[in-house]
């Protein structure tokens, strides 16, 4: 008997394409003919050196990256680089402008006030539905940086431009949203990404960073998390996770076969849009909080609004439960927030997205009844 086909909308680690998954299960005892699995392979061989080199120069050419900007394959996570952007960035004047938007920025700026002052760009809030209008925005004249996250797939805000700074460099973490449109690099000084949602496995972190941004770490900055020190060994001062990264250089490639980031925007697009338009057919019995023009492409989170309130959290249950019977995994809202959220990157196909959406009407249907 078939197995059944799951369908998985988990925000990461999340899923990878098929044809990616199949070249590892094809190389990994014997790496193209060496006798030995990648997973056992010197970093210092001139066969990794390949890999690594190769998924730079694919990266650079597939987000069309400026030659003064050093691609770094770091380790940490996201949350390593809540610490390493003041660490080796807020040393200029010590300051630093956060614009908190969700969950993540939120964290990256507790950090950050550990190694300088952070100003908080907007006024304080318990619930995050998208920036307030720029009249409420406080620059500080003298930051360092300013930092944003620019999806937060917690509460699934994303920014659908990038924040004027005035010249002052800008920091974003891309890690849900990364590859899945273009960048125009002359408004960014840094940029860094998770690999666990669009990228590849959990283990690499992505930092592409202006070159005239080195050499500015803070003298307690650890060599481990030192920009300037990676940049000039080319990610190799220690064991790099050689995986992690040999699968991302297939990413790429994948990415590249698809039609590019021109392509995957596209999809990003249709996808959000089934979901969304699902939503306002359904009059207003699933529900999402976020501005309209704030609302992610990739991270949906929604909560089902019945006639009685009270059956909320029984019919949440019920659809959670539903979805899963069909194989659709992983939809349950972050623990923070509860509720549902269906996560859309890139791997994630248009008809994986149809059949979600198809489920919320028949489900709305059957709960109206």
């Amino acid at each position: 008997m078939a197995a059944k086909k799951i369908l998985n909308f988990g925000a990461g680690p999340a899923k990878l394409p098929q044809e990616v998954l199949q070249k590892v299960q094809g190389e990994l005892i014997d790496y193209h003919g060496e006798g030995i699995s990648i997973l056992e392979m010197s970093h210092r061989s001139k066969t990794y050196a390949g890999i690594n080199d190769g998924a730079q120069q694919k990266l650079r050419l597939l987000l069309n990256i400026p030659e003064n900007f050093k691609i770094l394959f770091l380790q940490g996570g996201g949350t390593g680089q809540f610490a390493s952007v003041p660490l080796n960035l807020i040393g200029k004047t010590g300051k630093a402008d956060y614009i908190v938007t969700g969950n993540w920025s939120r964290l990256a700026a507790k950090e950050a006030e550990q190694y300088g002052k952070v100003n908080y760009v907007l006024p304080e809030t318990k619930t995050f539905i998208g920036p307030p209008p720029k009249d409420q925005w406080k620059f500080s004249p003298d930051a360092s940086y300013v930092y944003i996250c620019d999806n937060e797939t917690v509460y699934g805000v994303e920014y659908p431009e990038v924040p004027d700074t005035n010249g002052v460099p800008l920091v974003a973490d891309m890690s849900s949203n990364f590859l899945t449109r273009p960048i125009d690099f002359s408004k960014y000084g840094a940029i860094f990404a998770g690999a666990q949602k669009n990228v590849g496995p959990a283990g690499v972190t992505i930092v592409i960073i202006r070159e005239d941004l080195l050499n500015n770490a803070l003298p307690v900055c650890p060599t481990i998390l030192n920009y300037t020190i990676m940049a000039r060994d080319n990610s190799l001062h220690n064991t790099p996770p050689v995986f992690s990264i040999y699968v991302m250089d297939l990413v790429f490639n994948w990415i590249k076969s698809q039609g590019g980031l021109k392509e995957m925007n596209r999809r990003s697009q249709v996808k959000s849009g089934l979901i969304y338009d699902t939503m306002i057919a359904t009059k207003g019995f699933y529900s999402c909080p976020v501005n309209k023009s704030s609302r992610s492409r990739i991270n949906i989170p929604f909560r089902i609004v019945p006639a009685d309130v009270a059956k909320q959290a029984e019919l949440e249950e019920k659809f959670l439960a539903g979805a899963e019977a069909l194989g659709m995994i992983q939809l349950k809202g972050h623990r923070s927030v509860g509720g549902i959220r269906a996560s859309l990157y890139n791997a994630v196909g248009v008809e994986d997205v149809q059949a979600l959406a198809d489920y919320m009407t028949n489900f709305y249907e059957t709960a109206s009844k």
